[in-house]
């Protein structure tokens, strides 16, 4: 992690779960971290808690809903004055509806999700990327994307609604955008990394999940923190994470 001492990573989704275990992982490895999420005050309690006490200054909280196009636009913007550039962004703002994509009256629920685990990514990436070009960052992009974003277990009763087919998205475009990285003639990274069930609020209340083997938020924060410490010439294009037992 030398070469990103005192460098600026950003983490969306970071009041809860992935997102919090993520801040405090690279925090603690000499990075300063500006996290994202609507929950700013619990992202303020509840995440900066997480943190030990000599690392707290280098951690900063900005109010953003990532699926909002604007918001994005705002924070990004305050980051790069604040804090002159970004080196590390971590995709990582996820939500998962508990209902049937068959279901009536739920395209609130879909806009939701497509918002947050789709569009949210490319309209992160394209600031973060357009910061990096600009202060001439061979920088590093994460998706957290899902084993659901790869293959749809059938699970009776449970409906991975419009959540999985945005997930396999993720995986499209992750080798989308190391093509755009390359063509733009820049040294970016991209990797996407797909956990199977982490116990984090999204999972927490699906039985198939919360009753079988099941991953802990620290072991994907431990993935990222190894995909970006790589050399510069080793690229970790997509990880995908099982726990040991997994039957889904």
């Amino acid at each position: 992690m030398e070469r990103w001492q005192n460098k600026i990573a950003v983490v969306t989704g970071a009041s809860a779960g992935i997102g919090a275990a993520t801040c405090k992982a690279l925090v603690e490895k000499g990075m300063i971290v500006v996290g994202l999420a609507r929950r700013l005050e619990k992202m303020e309690n509840q995440t900066r808690l997480l943190i030990e006490e000599q690392y707290r200054n280098n951690f900063h909280c900005y109010k953003c809903d990532v699926g909002n196009e604007e918001s994005v636009k705002e924070a990004f913007a305050w980051i790069d004055r604040t804090f002159g550039g970004v080196h590390v962004l971590i995709n990582n703002a996820g939500v998962c509806p508990k209902s049937s994509l068959l279901a009536a009256d739920n395209s609130q629920a879909i806009n939701a999700v497509v918002n947050t685990n789709l569009l949210a990514v490319v309209w992160c990436t394209r600031e973060a990327f357009r910061i990096m070009k600009q202060h001439n960052f061979d920088g590093h992009i994460i998706l957290v994307n899902s084993l659901a974003g790869h293959k749809i277990p059938h699970t009776p009763g449970f409906s991975f609604h419009i959540y999985a087919p945005a997930k396999h998205a993720l995986t499209a475009m992750t080798e989308v955008l190391r093509q755009d990285f390359l063509t733009e003639g820049t040294k970016i990274k991209v990797t996407s990394i797909s956990p199977a069930g982490v116990l984090t609020e999204i999972v927490s209340d699906v039985s198939f999940l919360a009753e079988g083997p099941i991953l802990k938020t620290e072991d994907i924060a431990d993935a990222i923190v190894y995909c970006i410490q790589t050399p510069p010439h080793v690229q970790i294009h997509d990880m995908i994470i099982r726990p040991v037992g997994d039957t889904t």
